[in-house]
């Protein structure tokens, strides 16, 4: 079952964020950072286990970002991430966005969703804030997508 994320939530969603971003997929997130953002955050839950997360946070008025999505390792193949991007780009619509991106090595699956390559620089909120606090940058090599709604 796909939900919003409520304050229980904010220890699972970290561990499943920590083990990917030991493997440098992602960003590494605070407990302090989660709790903060946790109305912008999906889980997906199932038999009281969450299983997966996802979360979207709006940039600008216009654009958002698709982040922060961890599947459970045994759980991979299940459709998870892709309902979790949906519920994303279904709440994106609801508010008035009008584009969303992603930073991500997935691009096959990103573009299954309906997303194309786009260049970096098209996302200047982006580059300038969370980029920074990465130990890649400016060496970036995740690839940058997006959807219009």
């Amino acid at each position: 079952m796909i939900r919003k994320a409520r304050i229980p939530d904010a220890k699972p969603i970290q561990k499943l964020l920590v083990d990917y971003a030991r493997e440098g997929l992602m960003l590494p997130r605070s407990l302090s950072e989660i709790y903060e953002a946790i109305r912008d955050f999906y889980v997906y839950e199932e038999d009281g286990r969450i299983l997966g997360t996802v979360c979207l946070h709006i940039c600008w008025e216009d654009l958002a970002e698709v982040r922060s999505l961890a599947v459970a390792s045994d759980s991979g193949g299940r459709g998870i991430g892709r309902s979790l991007v949906q519920a994303c780009l279904e709440e994106a619509r609801e508010v008035g966005l009008k584009r969303v991106f992603a930073l991500t090595y997935q691009q096959i699956f990103f573009e299954r969703l309906g997303f194309g390559l786009i260049e970096k620089s098209e996302l200047p909120h982006k580059i300038w804030g969370d980029c920074l606090k990465c130990a890649k940058f400016p060496d970036c090599d995740e690839i940058s997508m997006a959807i219009d709604l």
